[in-house]
């Protein structure tokens, strides 16, 4: 075989893997293409999360979701920008195989100490049970997302330092693992009573942050769980749940 072949074989295969990596169903985008601007910290790609390691299904951190889903979550990021925040995602499309994945975790019989800072109170195995998370969850449709809101005129650098033991999700912010966003009276999947959108033990300027997030999204037509006060959903927008992964977009 000469050089040449061997070349033009290479390029072929990179190309073939390139496409593969962005590869979508039809109606579905990746939020970065149609938002740039959206702040992104997809928690399941990553250990920073309740079960402590990256999901089946996501083999990337990118915030996947149906077109018509991107094209409101921009003009919502557009009116935001106009008072200097932004959007930051934490889940967007959720894979079938990383559902199953929470569903086994919670029936390991196994209790961490980093799994009790996102449930502090109850044990995981009641999770479903109350509601918490969900057995068949609507991110799977594409149309369900888990975010809150960036101050972007304030420091938001600190990064989880995963040797440092911070406390559970309904402590006090500076105490809590930090998460670069505007302090909403709990970290980000926090199964606790004080993580319902209208929960009366959190402090009136935490109350009135939730109340903005809900605003926000209401503009366009997203519904928020009142358990969850970062999850919202797009009604009518789609009902089949799919499993796909979530791969590497192209640049």
């Amino acid at each position: 075989m000469n050089v040449k072949l061997i070349l033009l074989l290479a390029v072929a295969a990179a190309l073939v893997a390139r496409a593969h990596a962005q590869a979508l169903p039809a109606d579905f985008v990746y939020l970065r293409d149609v938002d740039p601007t959206i702040v992104q910290d997809i928690r399941y790609a990553t250990s920073n999360n309740f079960v402590g390691r990256r999901l089946a299904g996501y083999d990337a951190a990118e915030c996947v979701v149906k077109r018509e889903v991107a094209v409101k979550l921009k003009a919502i990021q557009e009116a935001l920008a106009r008072r200097n925040l932004s959007l930051k995602m934490f889940d967007c499309y959720r894979p079938a195989r990383a559902v199953s994945d929470m569903v086994a975790w919670s029936r390991d019989g196994k209790e961490t100490p980093a799994q009790h800072r996102y449930n502090p109170t109850f044990a995981k195995e009641d999770l479903f049970r109350l509601g918490f998370i969900a057995p068949h969850s609507g991110h799977s449709t594409g149309t369900a997302l888990d975010l809150t809101l960036v101050d972007l005129a304030a420091d938001n650098s600190s990064t989880i330092d995963p040797d440092k033991t911070y406390a559970d999700c309904t402590a006090p912010a500076p105490k809590r693992a930090p998460e670069g966003s505007i302090d909403m009276g709990t970290g980000y999947d926090c199964s606790d009573l004080r993580a319902y959108t209208a929960a009366g033990s959190i402090t009136p300027e935490q109350r009135y942050w939730r109340s903005e997030l809900v605003k926000a999204m209401a503009q366009q037509g997203f519904v928020n769980y009142g358990k969850e006060w970062w999850h919202f959903s797009l009604p009518g927008a789609g009902r089949r749940a799919y499993d796909f992964p979530i791969r590497p977009r192209r640049d």
